[in-house]
């Protein structure tokens, strides 16, 4: 006659409990513990049938990217290493990710309706550029979902986004410590939630230094390297006041101000130093000192989160904030 589980956990002396997690292959008990458990119930005849193994869920999960205008989503590095991890993460979990282009003009009625049909058992939206009214009908789709990349306050659904405010400040104080001179910065001149809080880390890296952001330069650059480029020559031939130091909102616009700056017989940095954003690969090309993102992480955190929010419903929204490092790279 075979042992149960209880009368093993009264052989040895343990709670039912860990006899439990050991026979069900659970975290919970010592690797000793749960070879000495194996070993008992296997000598004594355990019926291992009654033990149902837990099938793997899979499915299809839909990565969306979102385009707007397309000054910011782009084919670029930065994109890839989120589909990367996406896709990484769903093979190891058993899952297969879609990923599909969408512009704001194909949000009609007939898009929602064939995506509600899809057969895709979550949603993984890139938010980037984004605004409150262009979630709205995601939401309603009444899916699991996980945005990425933004976040609405008003918008009851999961996120995973950059700690933007945390690397702006990292990178101004940087600047304001090795160059003790007040950093200018390198606006953006499309506006979007990134680089709104990327400003909110720039002046709060100002102020706590004990300088005034009035007195901060900037310039309004657009979001590209060649656009970047163009504009910054304008302002260096206008004249313009240049300050010592910049933080720029990416490394597109860093290294287009740069290319700019280079041509006017300026030394990058010993003439004008930048700091980027992104740490996207040209930059160590190009020795550009940056903010680093783990975007391939992000993108594994996302697709764990929607897998988790699938096969677990009914779980609490949760926005997971991912912290970004300083990677320097002047040496001078």
């Amino acid at each position: 006659m075979s042992i149960t589980a209880r009368e093993l956990a009264r052989k040895l002396g343990v709670s039912p409990s860990a006899v439990s997690f050991a026979l069900n292959d659970k975290p919970g008990v010592s690797t000793e513990l749960k070879k000495r458990i194996l070993v008992e119930a296997e000598k004594n005849g355990y019926d291992f049938s009654k033990i149902k193994k837990k099938e793997k869920k899979t499915g299809t999960l839909s990565f969306i990217v979102y385009k707007k205008s397309g000054a910011v989503v782009d084919d670029t590095p930065f994109f890839s290493k989120l589909s990367d991890g996406i896709k990484k993460k769903c093979s190891e979990e058993g899952y297969t990710a879609k990923v599909e282009y969408l512009y704001r003009s194909d949000l009609t009625d007939r898009y929602f309706e064939d995506l509600a049909w899809s057969g895709s058992d979550g949603l993984l939206l890139l938010g980037t550029e984004m605004e409150e009214e262009d979630l709205m009908p995601f939401v309603l789709l009444n899916v699991p979902m996980v945005l990425l990349d933004n976040s609405f306050t008003r918008m009851h659904c999961d996120a995973v986004l950059i700690d933007n405010i945390q690397g702006a400040y990292l990178g101004t104080s940087h600047l304001l410590q090795k160059y003790k001179s007040q950093p200018g910065y390198l606006k953006s001149t499309y506006r979007i939630n990134n680089f709104t809080e990327r400003a909110d880390g720039f002046y709060k890296a100002i102020r706590a230094n004990g300088r005034s952001a009035s007195k901060s330069i900037v310039h309004e650059l657009s979001p590209s390297v060649d656009g970047a480029y163009e504009d910054m020559k304008i302002i260096i031939k206008n004249k313009e006041p240049l300050a010592r130091c910049y933080f720029a909102d990416n490394d597109l616009i860093a290294i287009g101000a740069m290319k700019a700056i280079q041509e006017s017989g300026r030394r990058v940095p010993d003439d004008i130093a930048i700091m980027g954003f992104d740490n996207l690969p040209i930059s160590k090309v190009l020795d550009l000192s940056t903010v680093h993102v783990p975007v391939e992480y992000m993108g594994e955190q996302a697709a764990m989160r929607l897998i988790s929010c699938i096969e677990n419903p009914g779980m609490p929204r949760t926005k997971i904030l991912v912290s970004t490092d300083l990677v320097e790279r002047y040496t001078s």
